[in-house]
């Protein structure tokens, strides 16, 4: 928490996306940090300690949000992260997201509902 709000970190390598996001996140009373690329947002955690992580699967390489989700775990951290994926349904179906050490896939372009929803389950 940060001035009495949660912190949400969202990492993703597209500025446009980013912007869109905080403002669901903000316009809910949320605080967010966010991160371009997975070794950024492993800096930013380390500074923020956010309360839950939402992560591009894909960035500046390939896989880069599920080598951020290891570093993170190796780590001993236990906060709740949240993948973002374009194959988000398909990923859901054919990947067991709890092995990857995942709370669970977001598809893009992300649902505001959808989004606000896990942000009250988790952050209560």
């Amino acid at each position: 928490m940060k001035d009495g709000k949660h912190v949400v970190l969202c990492i993703d390598d597209d500025p446009d996306f980013l912007m869109a996001v905080r403002t669901i996140i903000e316009s809910k009373g949320y605080a967010m940090v966010e991160a371009a690329s997975a070794e950024e947002g492993l800096r930013v955690y380390k500074e923020a300690q956010p309360d839950l992580v939402i992560v591009d699967l894909m960035m500046e390489e390939v896989d880069a949000g599920t080598h951020f989700v290891k570093e993170l775990k190796a780590l001993g951290e236990t906060t709740p992260i949240y993948m973002l994926s374009s194959v988000g349904d398909d990923l859901n179906r054919t990947t067991d997201y709890t092995d990857l050490g995942l709370d669970g896939v977001l598809q893009k372009p992300v649902e505001p509902k959808s989004l606000l929803g896990i942000l009250e389950r988790k952050l209560k």
